[in-house]
Order: structure tokens, then C-alpha cells, then sequence
């Protein structure tokens, strides 16, 4: 995927908009406001990179919405915030803890250090992982129900690219769509 996520928005089964985060929310606030009663279909909103839903809060103005929902500006204090370092738990055996904690700059320096070895060893594998991961979260939400979702998934993770179409063939066309641009970088295509 690219540097900057993009993300794409479904009203039901249709595709509003896919590209950078203010471009979409434009997208969908504009079409959102454009309806001519209560929305009746679900809306779903997907960080493309990882292929999870993201909320939003669609109400005020548009300028309120983009505004609400900007990236946060970089904070002060502890930590390394120009990282991007986030605090989560990690659960390891002590001989686990104790052998990363030999390590110069401590634990975390050292897990750092081994996620970057690990993505850089096999970039190639590493891409179409993150790929699959994406695409087949993008399938779970929205085409568990339809027929040949289970044969898609499975031939996403064989890397079948013929019988991954051949089970998308049926779907309504902009799902289907999304779904192979999703998938391409695990199957080496293009995009």
C-alpha cells in the first residue's frame, strides 16, 4: 500500500470514494448530505492499508467533520512521540524478558530492533502478507454472506489468482472490485 493510508467508503454495496482520509470524508459527508430521507444502508468506512472499519462522527458540517477527525498534532512528554511509539502489553516467559532486557537499550529497543530484521528479511513476503491480512478483513465485513466467500478466502491464502476471481465473479461490481485491489500485492500484481 502507499505511505499515507487511503481509505474507501461503502454505502451497502456501493463504493462512494477511495483515497486519502479528507478526500473520502468529503466524499461520503457530501453524499451523506445529499440523501433524501434517513440512510437505510449500512455505511462502512475501510483503512485500506489493514482492510479494518474505521468510525466516524458524520455530524455538523463538513468543515466540523474534517476538522474532527484530522490527524492529531505531534504531542509533548515521555516516550519517543515522533516515533509514533504506542504503550500495548506484551506477555513473554521471564526467560523471555530476561534475555531481551540483555540487550543494549533495553526491551523494547530490542524488539524494535528484531520487527525491523524480521520485515526487512523478506520485504516481498512482507507485503503480500500485510495484502492478505487487508483484503480478507475487507471480505469478512463485507462479503461473509455472499456465495463464494469461503472458496475467495480460500484461494487468497492458497495465492490462486484465477479461482480468487472465479469465486468474485458473482458479487455486486464494486465489492468485487475493491476486493482485487485489495488482494493484487498479495498475489504479486499490480494495482
Amino acid at each position: 500500500m502507499s505511505e499515507a493510508p487511503t481509505y474507501s467508503a461503502f454505502l451497502g454495496t456501493r463504493r462512494l470514494a477511495t483515497g486519502p482520509l479528507s478526500d473520502t470524508l468529503t466524499a461520503v459527508k457530501t453524499a451523506l448530505d445529499a440523501l433524501p430521507g434517513p440512510r437505510t444502508q449500512p455505511l462502512i468506512v475501510f483503512n485500506d492499508e489493514t482492510g479494518r472499519p474505521a468510525d466516524f462522527d458524520w455530524r455538523g458540517t463538513l468543515e466540523e467533520v474534517l476538522a474532527r477527525h484530522a490527524p492529531a498534532p505531534s504531542r509533548t512528554g515521555p516516550g519517543r512521540p515522533k516515533l509514533g511509539v504506542v504503550s500495548r502489553e506484551v506477555s513473554l516467559l521471564p526467560r523471555h524478558w530476561d534475555w531481551l532486557e540483555s540487550h543494549p537499550n533495553g526491551a523494547s529497543a530490542a524488539l524494535r530492533r528484531l520487527i525491523d530484521e524480521a520485515r526487512k528479511a523478506d520485504p516481498e513476503g512482507e507485503r503480500r502478507r500485510v495484502a492478505s491480512l487487508a483484503a480478507d478483513r475487507f471480505l469478512t465485513v463485507m462479503a461473509g454472506d455472499l456465495p463464494g466467500a469461503e472458496d475467495a478466502s480460500r484461494a487468497l491464502y492458497a495465492a490462486d489468482w484465477g479461482a480468487f476471481e472465479a469465486a468474485l465473479a458473482p458479487w455486486p461490481e464494486d465489492i468485487r472490485l475493491h476486493a482485487l485491489y485489495l488482494a493484487a500485492p498479495a498475489f504479486g500484481q499490480a494495482q
